[in-house]
């Protein structure tokens, strides 16, 4: 399985191994470059198991061993991290372990850095809906249409056809919930506040949920990796995007963004979990650094 970190990675798990051996090949792409369409699974059977079976009983394992703590309300935002689920899916779990009692969402609005294409603004998925292998989930066209007000936000697919930030997420929010839409967003060139903008305009109430996907540090060693991601996690808890620099974070700007949108909302930040590589699955003298993360009202 790959996927340590934002590029691809070599590593193996249980389930993954199974799944690798039920697999031929990787994703099945059906150019989803033109509206309408169903954007197929890119990194199923690499960044986490291709068959049904197996990625739920590993998504449902995540939840299950939780390292996650009681919040005051129901998050309106998380940040989780998007490597290989033999690295970060523990971390992830903590993550959309505290969604497990909120059952209102309706609206899910991704968001996560472009790791393989250039652009400017934000990038907003034209397809219909996206597929896992645990079923096909809608792409909410109405809030992309309302997207398209701001000149920061542009329909324009190219960006996530073979991306992973945005896919390796949608398992645990389908595990989750069962009638819900998606806005997909990778973020490229964009200013702190064009994003808090595009976030605020979709805020809503309880029925919307915002997903900040996100690594920490990269290629480090463990300890200078923990005490970088322990900056990060003291900048993310006190709103401070400021603090927040290029090597802290993959997706560094939507968290900035997303953190500037928290403060004049009034949110307040929880560190759920907190680790790395060399934690779940990986060696300690080169690691990459997970957190998640939880905002309430």
């Amino acid at each position: 399985m790959r996927g340590l970190k934002c590029a691809s990675a070599t590593g193996t798990s249980n389930h993954a191994a199974k799944a690798a051996a039920n697999v031929s090949g990787g994703a099945n792409m059906n150019s989803p470059g033109t509206s309408g369409e169903v954007r197929t699974a890119a990194v199923a059977g690499a960044f986490y198991p291709a068959r049904k079976e197996y990625l739920q009983r590993a998504v449902s394992e995540f939840l299950a061993s939780s390292q996650g703590k009681d919040l005051p309300s129901p998050p309106k935002a998380l940040i989780v991290p998007h490597a290989g689920y033999p690295y970060s899916g523990p971390i992830a779990g903590s993550g959309f372990a505290s969604l497990l009692e909120k059952k209102d969402v309706k609206r899910a609005v991704l968001l996560g850095p472009s790791h393989h294409f250039e652009f400017a603004g934000l990038a907003l998925s034209e397809a219909a809906a996206f597929e896992t292998p645990l079923g096909v989930v809608p792409v909410d066209m109405e809030s992309g249409e309302k997207l398209r007000a701001l000149p920061q936000v542009q329909r324009f697919s190219p960006p996530h056809k073979n991306e992973h930030c945005l896919e390796v997420e949608l398992p645990f929010l389908q595990h989750l919930f069962h009638d819900f839409a998606i806005v997909p967003l990778l973020v490229g060139d964009a200013k702190d506040e064009e994003i808090a903008e595009a976030l605020e305009l979709l805020w809503g109430g309880p029925e919307t949920i915002f997903i900040i996907s996100s690594d920490l540090s990269h290629y480090f060693d463990y300890e200078t990796a923990s005490r970088l991601d322990a900056q990060t996690a003291a900048a993310i808890n006190h709103l401070q995007p400021e603090a927040i620099d290029t090597e802290q974070a993959c997706g560094r700007l939507p968290i900035c963004g997303l953190l500037r949108a928290a403060s004049r909302r009034g949110l307040h930040a929880h560190t759920l979990d907190l680790r790395n590589s060399g934690d779940t699955a990986g060696r300690r003298d080169w690691v990459v650094g997970y957190g998640a993360f939880a905002f309430t009202e």
